[in-house]
């Protein structure tokens, strides 16, 4: 396979299959130039670290380097495919500007320091925090890329050891609504469905979700269907003209913001026409009555009005999906990163409750996640979840925990629900949080309104640990930078959108005196001396096996029940799915088959919030609606959005991912073909907004919100009249001058505002107000446009000018310095 093909082709070639059947395999490979397969020393098993779907993979190394990888045939999730993140991405791992020693600031400057040094200083100052202000003082930022391992041994130290109520992932911002629409709905986290539902489903509904750039390889396993004897109908969410669009048999393409109202409208319709299957509904369902009288007051016609979407294309969906036999449904940002973000995913479920298709093949609903280990941080208690889905307001719950780890029930604070991270930058900024420690993620360029976002991690008040494998935005700002090992360099266990856990193993050394993330949160807590109340060392193992080992014990008996799983069996099969235990020795592919939930009052992970104000049922407001553990069918009026297009800012703008980046690029822009691919930032507008502003293709313009600029070239797409699309990955650390406040800057986030879903608590990305303006016409003579119908990938997968090696090696490894704050 060439290393050109999978940039202009990044599905690869198709292998049709028909429905029932199994997808058939291919085994995709990339290696380094000059290198062949009989040439590799090992092959070492892992899994994909650049998104969520899971994609199982064996690394080749060579002479102790990694010098490729290759699809495992035999995976459940793949079988032997891979993207083009999983094809590439792995030569960031030897880029020359990796960190490689512990940092301090000092006069104003990082330098170099052992690990000592580093250490002492972290845990100094946590100390110095608990002894004058309490655990309170102390947060702890991770990400959605660590190993379940590290995350169970973060949530340790942190709400039992340390006693914060201040932990939470970089997940919010990406999934957090997964979870808790999942909560509202089913009383648990853990997604309903699993990938081989495409194998049998007759309609294929993705909202809000770009499958074929986030989830590259699961939108490949749909595409061999389409190719297939009896394809799915498709149906698409998404006010772009994406990949998944052109190839829908209904595309609905809403105003940003409307999506409550667009499930109103099909549900609607789905209720009107009779659509529902009652047995199941008045068997297992609770709060039936209460959605009919709610949508019923969205006919298409109003529907239409609200969201900009023609009442017969509302009428035709919903026509698709209500003729449904097995109907797959899937969820993303389009939905979550909403002020109704919430709201809108639970219709999702909602259809499925009424139409009685759950836990069947071909019949499930996947809240997808977006980055490879989101799950795990909300299984493992790394983000605003306790352990083992346990419901932070029952009692008994934390009362098990706690005689699991062996400390007083109120060392794990339960008092209010943990803090979501953007209450937690709240804190920061107004000097209630004195420490923060970052772990694997880069808030100074994810994060909304980003000229904030700088200004609070910058404060002196402000003790920054960040724990990365390269100088980030973040990492710049920060007093002292851990240097940290990263996949196929250190041993742990992932677990995947549709709960499937995959083993990764240590492939190679990291470089200098680069540690593995668990190994730093164990040496925190020793030189904390973190005590349980026997005295003994709270933290009880030392090693990624035997820290698996304690996460399944917490896990024992609860839905994400992992007892069943061990190292040698992971090895031996790959991929299994959760829950797997002595009644499912092999795996669980669906959750809720025969109407049995998760929802019992004294089992289930949450008691629901209001989706509107965001308020927290109270438990015996939950037992009285829900006592003997159904599903809930949660109703939610449409809400305009906060921020809506005005004379100054008329457009709504709206940020998203490319195919060939993930998040801030501290990965993928070090390797040469995703780099080439997609280098630079891009706006998208309308061919319609176009024309009325005499802008065109290659065009400088200027996106304004009211909290900043943007300057990038333009795209004209299909994307609807009225709306603008920017990347957001593209931050400032491969850049010659860095952000200087002031400048027009090239990150999304500049631009976003400070806000979030009541109910999620996940930031709002997908409505601002914004201008647009031209600063100077495309000076480039016949350049080809890099947006084209004919190009075999058009849009926001168009490849832009330069092969795969257009940019030299030195510019994809410049060492960064890092300037005073």
């Amino acid at each position: 396979m060439g290393r050109k093909d999978r940039i202009a082709e990044p599905w690869g070639t198709r292998t049709p299959y028909g429905p029932g059947e199994t997808w058939p395999v291919r085994v995709d490979t990339h290696l380094a130039d000059g290198v062949t397969p009989d040439e590799v020393d090992r092959w070492v098993r892992s899994a994909s670290l650049l998104h969520s779907n899971g994609d199982a993979m064996d690394i080749a190394v060579k002479d102790g380097r990694i010098v490729g990888v290759r699809g495992r045939a035999d995976d459940r999730v793949n079988h032997g495919r891979l993207g083009p993140k999983d094809l590439f991405g792995w030569q960031a791992n030897a880029s020359a500007d990796r960190l490689t020693r512990p940092l301090i600031r000092q006069d104003g400057r990082l330098v170099a320091c052992d690990w000592d040094t580093a250490m002492s200083r972290i845990t100094g100052r946590t100390q110095e925090l608990l002894d004058e202000q309490g655990p309170s003082a102390i947060g702890f930022y991770t990400t959605g890329q660590l190993f379940a391992e590290e995350y169970y041994t973060l949530g340790v130290i942190a709400r039992g050891g340390i006693g914060t109520n201040h932990v939470d992932g970089n997940t919010r911002l990406c999934t957090a609504t997964a979870a808790a629409a999942l909560k509202e709905s089913f009383g648990c986290d853990g997604q309903p469905g699993s990938y081989t539902d495409i194998d049998h489903a007759d309609v294929i509904a993705l909202f809000g979700h770009n499958m074929a750039e986030t989830q590259s390889v699961l939108w490949t396993r749909i595409l061999d269907r389409l190719a297939g004897p009896r394809p799915p109908a498709v149906i698409c969410v998404d006010p772009r003209m994406t990949p998944v669009a052109r190839a829908a048999t209904v595309h609905l393409a809403p105003l940003p913001g409307t999506n409550v109202a667009l499930m109103n409208g099909l549900l609607h319709e789905i209720l009107a026409n009779g659509w529902i299957d009652r047995d199941y509904v008045d068997a297992h369902v609770v709060g039936f009555e209460e959605l009919s009288r709610r949508v019923g007051e969205y006919p298409p016609e109003r529907t239409a009005e609200i969201c900009g979407v023609p009442a017969a294309q509302i009428r035709e969906a919903a026509r698709v999906l209500g003729g449904a036999r097995r109907l797959l449904s899937t969820v993303l940002q389009g939905f979550y990163q909403s002020h109704q973000a919430t709201a809108a995913a639970v219709q999702v479920n909602n259809l499925h409750l009424v139409r009685g298709m759950l836990g069947e093949p071909g019949c499930g609903v996947l809240q997808m996640n977006g980055q490879p280990t989101a799950q795990n941080t909300r299984e493992c208690g790394a983000d605003g979840d306790l352990p083992g889905f346990r419901n932070w307001a029952n009692d008994a719950h934390v009362e098990e925990l706690a005689r699991l780890w062996n400390v007083d029930p109120l060392q794990i604070p339960h008092y209010a629900p943990p803090t979501h991270a953007m209450q937690m930058m709240r804190y920061v900024e107004d000097g209630s949080i004195r420490m923060l420690w970052v772990s694997g993620t880069n808030p100074a360029v994810s994060l909304p309104e980003l000229r904030r976002t700088r200004a609070l991690l910058s404060q002196d008040r402000l003790f920054l640990v960040v724990q990365d494998i390269f100088l980030t935005e973040t990492a710049q700002l920060a007093d002292v930078v851990l240097p940290a090992a990263t996949w196929g360099e250190k041993t742990g266990t992932f677990t995947n959108a549709d709960r499937t856990v995959h083993l990764s193993e240590k492939a190679v050394e990291p470089p200098g005196e680069a540690r593995p993330d668990l190994d730093i949160f164990l040496d925190y807590a020793r030189r904390l001396d973190l005590c349980d109340k026997d005295g003994e060392p709270l933290v009880k193992w030392d090693d990624p096996e035997s820290a698996f080992e304690a996460w399944k014990e917490c896990s024992r008996g609860r839905p994400c029940d992992y007892t069943g799983i061990t190292y040698a069996k992971l090895r031996e099969r790959g991929g299994i799915q959760w829950p797997c235990d002595d009644e499912h020795p092999d795996g669980t592919e669906r959750l809720y088959t025969g109407g049995a939930f998760l929802s019992d009052p004294s089992y289930c992970e949450s008691y629901g919030r209001d989706l509107i104000t965001g308020a927290p049922l109270e438990p015996a407001e939950y037992r009285a609606m829900n006592p003997s553990g159904k599903a809930v069918v949660k109703a939610a009026a449409y809400v305009p959005p906060h921020e809506k297009p005005s004379r100054d800012h008329p457009f709504a703008l709206t940020t998203g991912r490319t195919l060939f980046h993930f998040h801030t690029r501290t990965k993928t822009a070090r390797a040469p073909q995703l780099q080439a691919a997609a280098p630079e930032v891009w706006v998208e507008c309308s061919a319609r907004d176009a024309a009325a502003r005499e802008l065109a293709e290659g065009d400088l313009v200027e996106v304004t919100t009211p909290r900043g600029s943007v300057r990038a070239r333009l795209r004209v797409s299909g994307i609807r009249d009225g709306v603008l699309f920017l990347p957001f990955h593209y931050g400032y650390w491969d850049t010659d001058t860095g952000y200087e406040p002031g400048d027009h800057g090239r990150a999304a986030n500049e631009l976003t505002l400070t806000d979030w879903d009541p109910a999620s608590k996940q930031p709002i990305f997908k409505t601002a107000a914004a201008a647009l303006r031209r600063v100077e016409a495309d000076p480039r003579p016949s350049a080809a446009p890099t947006n084209t119908a004919s190009a075999p990938v058009t849009g926001d997968l168009a490849p832009t000018r330069g092969g795969p090696d257009a940019q030299a090696d030195e510019e994809l490894t410049r060492p960064l310095e890092a300037d005073a704050r």
